[in-house]
């Protein structure tokens, strides 16, 4: 299988790598950054708050330096990031994602600041990284969007006239950021002044931008997403869809790949759409359109809507490297380097399925409510097509500051039944405590029959929660038995763990091997 890239013009630029990296994150997200800054040889730098200073991507870092401040803010302070990229003498700033990913003023001052921007150029996230222009953009390259506006929400009255055309219920969404945060869904007029105060008010607190806007909701629909890479040369390449319709709270828990019946057809041409868009603007970098298919009662034969961009490298990213064996991380510093892609897209391949749970410190038996404290036991699966991409480790804090993402366990198989098989065992074998965390409702969920058809949708939850009533928690693995797996890896390795990037559960080196293996 190939994909063909759409092209559009754009400026040359001086084809080399970064020498010195500062990763402006945290967590999971830093970690995974920094594996494959080193892989490539370059120097890694990092910053953390005065909350985050046990954090196991330290360790990978050759230099850090702590922000100042309010450890609720200072990774959104765009010049204390800058000014320690100057101190730490980094030569490129590679944002991860949320805090300032998707901040054109931030890639503008990085630029500035005489720094290359691992990510899209300012112009491109202004085009594409807010939602609002990411519409206007979408209909100006002919991508069906979601009926909504086209400007930010100020006025109740002219929203509720919106509201009423547009037919309830309808979603007011946060321009900027992503996550789920500043989003409302209202159900009727009533609602509509209270649900806008409240998302312009969380959106300001996430993403220091209280713009809103409305847009119609379907209560029956698939969320599935298109994962594009952009040269910085002309040329955008759709790796493929990925769905993420198992959600809570608007914020995904499962994501799968490839979507699970989908015609070939319509995956294809949500593609071919999606780099139309991103080559448009020539897009610099990773990136993943997002889409909505209606289903259920929706359902329209053929039918998809573009909804926004996240112009960064998302959370479920792993997800397309284990069917592509690419590494995302290492295309988006070639392609801020200049030096494009490392594969050829007439060339480019897709195996297997693969699926990703991600392992939050929520209590998904009551109602998903935050779980926070030290953390005593963590005990992370491995084997046979698993990754685990997590940041937790016995001793560290689960602050109430920051996203609650704690590990991302993924699992490839040669079917999606086997993938299924995978993921569920390596989710039972996963042990953080004290705190509760979605690893054994998620193992529950995916081996049922809803997720199991692939007929499901983003109602699938709420439907079961539903049908079931309060669900009883699997009995978890016994804590003596976490204590023990990990005493004994602590003894062979000395520290605590970290897994290398892998594919289909194999160091990166020996992919190729393993493929022949595999396929022999």
């Amino acid at each position: 299988m190939s994909a063909r890239p759409a092209k559009a013009s754009s400026k040359s630029a001086k084809p080399a790598l970064p020498r010195r990296l500062l990763i402006a994150n945290r967590g999971e997200i830093a970690l995974r950054v920094a594996r494959t800054a080193r892989r490539l040889g370059l120097e890694v730098l990092g910053v953390f708050s005065s909350a985050d200073a046990g954090l196991p991507h330290l360790r990978l870092c050759h230099r850090a330096l702590e922000l100042q401040g309010d450890p609720k803010r200072v990774y959104l302070d765009m010049h204390a990031v800058i000014d320690a990229a100057r101190k730490l003498k980094a030569d490129a700033v590679h944002p991860g994602y949320g805090f300032l990913s998707e901040n054109g003023a931030f890639a503008a001052a990085v630029e500035d600041a005489g720094l290359l921007f691992v990510g899209p150029a300012p112009e491109q996230s202004a085009a594409l990284g807010d939602k609002l222009a990411g519409r206007k953009a979408a209909q100006k390259a002919g991508v069906p969007t979601v009926p909504g506006t086209l400007e930010p929400l100020a006025d109740p009255k002219e929203a509720a006239r919106i509201a009423k055309e547009i037919g309830f219920p309808v979603l007011i969404k946060a321009s900027a950021g992503g996550g789920g945060r500043g989003m409302r869904v209202v159900e009727n007029e009533g609602q509509l002044a209270e649900s806008i105060a409240r998302a312009q008010s969380e959106a300001q607190a996430a993403f220091g931008d209280g713009r809103v806007f409305i847009e119609k909701y379907f209560s029956s629909v698939r969320h599935v997403e298109i994962q594009i890479l952009g040269d910085g040369k002309g040329h955008a390449v759709s790796l493929g869809e990925r769905d993420c319709s198992v959600q809570r709270r608007h914020q995904k828990l499962i994501e799968e790949a490839p979507t699970p019946g989908m015609p070939a057809a319509a995956a294809q041409q949500m593609g071919a759409l999606a780099a139309r868009l991103a080559a448009s603007v020539n897009y610099r970098g990773a990136g993943t359109l997002e889409f909505l298919v209606p289903s259920g009662k929706d359902a329209q034969p053929g039918a998809f809507y573009f909804i926004e961009v996240n112009a960064r490298l998302q959370v479920e990213h792993p997800v397309t490297e284990l069917r592509t064996g690419l590494d995302l991380v290492e295309e988006q510093l070639r392609i801020a380097g200049g030096l494009g892609y490392s594969f050829d897209p007439d060339k480019l391949e897709w195996r297997g399925h693969s699926i990703e749970a991600r392992v939050i410190a929520e209590d998904p038996y009551a109602d998903f409510r935050p779980s926070l404290g030290k953390l005593e036991t963590v005990h992370l699966p491995a084997g046979p097509g698993i990754r685990v991409d997590a940041w937790a480790e016995a001793g560290l804090e689960v602050s109430p500051h920051y996203d609650s993402l704690l590990a991302k366990v993924l699992a490839w198989g040669q079917t999606r039944d086997e993938a299924i098989a995978r993921l569920a065992g390596a989710l039972r074998e996963t042990l953080i405590a004290p705190v509760a965390t979605t690893a054994g409702f998620i193992a529950q969920v995916i081996e049922e029959e809803p997720f199991r058809s692939g007929a499901y949708d983003t109602s699938i939850l709420a439907a079961r929660k539903k049908a079931q009533g309060k669900a009883k928690p699997d009995e978890p693995l016994p804590a003596h038995a976490a204590v023990l797996a990990a005493a004994d890896r602590l003894s062979r390795n000395g520290h605590a763990v970290v897994p290398e990037l892998t594919y289909r559960g194999r160091p990166r080196t020996s992919w190729q091997a393993a493929d022949r293996a595999e396929e022999g």
